[in-house]
């Protein structure tokens, strides 16, 4: 997520608004001495959204090995995931598969829809990446500030739903039931990508990592001489306190992401409607909210996010619980503006006093 170093501890705030997701970041610098690691930042554009990689290693040289390695992971997996390169292997998948017919596919692409398809069961379709063709029709909407047509609202929902998708574990192939289906992979690609650039990284040696991707962060080892890394959450904010204090949260080996409809909305007649959309009406949100995730890693992060968001708080706490080592907070507004916020018993654990 971004920097400057600031103040006379060396402080350094790293700060990004992702697409409906937006964290700060706090690194300490490591104290004089004994410690011999090196702190080291890069910045590149992948996936369409900045990837900032903040690492420890003991040389320049051994640091940019590193960060090669994970960008080149990242720029591998954008050539496979993209919705928006027409030459991309989902793309192809979803352009060229004739209705009914197995398609083999790359592992990186199975093991990301067989995810997203254990996903939409578990959430009974509220999250769904077949929700392409409507989320298409939103996006020209915000650009235009205008609701989509009904009627092409309704033609995109009918090649919408996540049991049109067949998956074979054997052969890894991937079967589309509908003509024109359009996956979708932004809810949860991110947070596999992340991930994938970590393990990048720590075959090189390279283990006290932070990953933060447009928002979607994952994280090593803590940095030298610290217990954890500090990772401040931009929540939904009362209008007459926009400045007020976020939460703080401590972070190592793990992964975080925040999704909302904080920063991408389209406002028609008084009605915020969101950039994340049901699946099942084909709507975009219009409860402002914003729900972070901490997860074992990334790509359970994202998705559960982006599904919770759509769940609400009473159901997606009900999801969360019947997940192991994750915990979320969820802050919802009222339609007067009034605050509700929710988390899971253990998630304050995470909180750090200041």
């Amino acid at each position: 997520m971004r920097d400057p170093f600031r103040g006379n501890r060396s402080r350094c705030w790293l700060w990004w608004v992702g697409l409906g997701t937006s964290l700060c970041l706090f690194i300490g610098t490591p104290a004089s001495g004994s410690e011999q690691l090196k702190r080291y930042e890069f910045l590149q554009i992948r996936m369409g959204i900045p990837v900032n990689i903040t690492l420890y290693a003991p040389t320049e040289l051994i640091a940019n090995q590193a960060s090669k390695a994970a960008f080149d992971r990242f720029r591998e997996l954008d050539r496979v995931m993209s919705d928006y390169d027409p030459d991309s292997e989902l793309m192809k998948l979803c352009k060229t598969a004739p209705p009914g017919e197995p398609r083999p596919v790359t592992s990186d692409l199975f093991q990301v829809l067989h995810a997203s398809q254990r996903l939409s069961e578990e959430t009974n379709g509220a999250f769904d990446v077949t929700v392409g063709p409507v989320v298409k029709l939103w996006r020209i909407a915000r650009r235009r500030k205008k609701l989509p047509d009904e009627d092409r609202l309704l033609t995109a929902l009918e090649k919408v739903g996540y049991q049109s998708i067949q998956l074979d574990t054997s052969n890894n192939t991937v079967t589309l039931l509908k003509p024109e289906m359009q996956i979708d992979l932004g809810s949860i690609a991110k947070g596999f990508a992340a991930d994938e650039a970590l393990k990048a990284m720590k075959e090189l040696g390279v283990t006290q990592v932070l990953i933060d991707a447009g928002g979607d962060i994952v994280v090593g080892d803590p940095p030298p001489h610290r217990d954890y890394w500090r990772i401040e959450i931009e929540k939904l904010r009362r209008k007459e306190t926009p400045n007020a204090s976020a939460p703080i949260v401590k972070l190592n080996n793990a992964a975080i992401a925040t999704s909302g409809s904080v920063y991408q909305h389209l406002e028609i007649d008084g009605i915020r409607y969101s950039h994340i959309v049901n699946p099942k009406t084909g709507i975009g949100l219009t409860t402002p909210s914003t729900v972070t995730v901490i997860a074992p890693n990334g790509m359970q992060a994202d998705g559960l996010a982006s599904a919770i968001s759509v769940l609400g708080p009473t159901e997606g706490m009900k999801l969360i619980c019947n997940a192991k080592n994750v915990e979320a907070f969820i802050v919802t507004s009222t339609a007067d503006g009034k605050l509700t916020e929710v988390s899971t018993p253990k998630f304050e654990s995470y909180l750090i006093a200041e």
